[in-house]
């Protein structure tokens, strides 16, 4: 049997849009500088790019889904314009403690989880292997360590303060810090270590 693409596993707020709370309406949906070149560049490069993001919003009935999936909707709209484009988003509407019914429960899919990774491997039969993932948070790096993820922590969105002031909690150490996503996908591609 063929192996799989290789992947590159993207969270979505403060890592590929501005990280701005909870996104409750798709105007406040913004690329980052770079981004879409970024995203480009991978998947010329032959890897497919993943977006992995937690949506609480959700459980917490702070947003509809129909909401979730319009900001998703924006976003792929302002990929395209740029000429580019993602293979999937996966997203986990779960909470652990808050929320109703059967969005509040503790699930394998919520980063730290590596559920939303296994699950759109699965789908989309990517290898494993052969992956990375880039996040701005402990979570997206403890997610991709534990499927064997290369993985990267930029300064973006919230990694700055959290690599600054909070690296001695992280469960997983990431592979590389990098200033934004441009440079962590210099950093997959190249092993180019950009400074940050």
């Amino acid at each position: 049997m063929a192996a799989g693409r290789p992947v590159v596993f993207l969270d979505r707020d403060g890592t590929l849009v501005e990280e701005v709370g909870y996104v409750n309406h798709p105007s406040r949906v913004r690329l980052l500088p770079g981004a879409a070149d970024a995203v480009a560049r991978l998947r010329a490069a032959g890897h497919a790019v993943v977006v992995v993001t937690n949506q609480a919003g959700i459980a917490r009935g702070y947003l509809p889904r129909s909401l979730v999936d319009a900001a998703h909707a924006e976003l792929e709209r302002q990929l395209a314009a740029a000429g580019t484009a993602v293979d999937a988003i996966y997203l986990c509407p779960h909470h652990p403690t808050d929320g109703v019914g059967e969005l509040r429960m503790a699930c394998d899919c919520r980063k730290p989880g590596p559920g939303l990774l296994l699950a759109a491997a699965d789908d989309l039969g990517l290898d494993l292997s052969r992956s990375a993932i880039v996040g701005d948070l402990p979570t997206d790096i403890a997610a991709g360590a534990a499927v064997g993820a290369r993985t990267v922590l930029v300064l973006t969105g919230l990694g700055r303060g959290e690599w600054e002031y909070r690296r001695s909690l992280f469960a997983v150490a990431p592979d590389h810090v990098c200033a934004d996503l441009a440079a962590a996908a210099a950093w997959i591609l190249d092993g180019v270590p950009v400074a940050c």
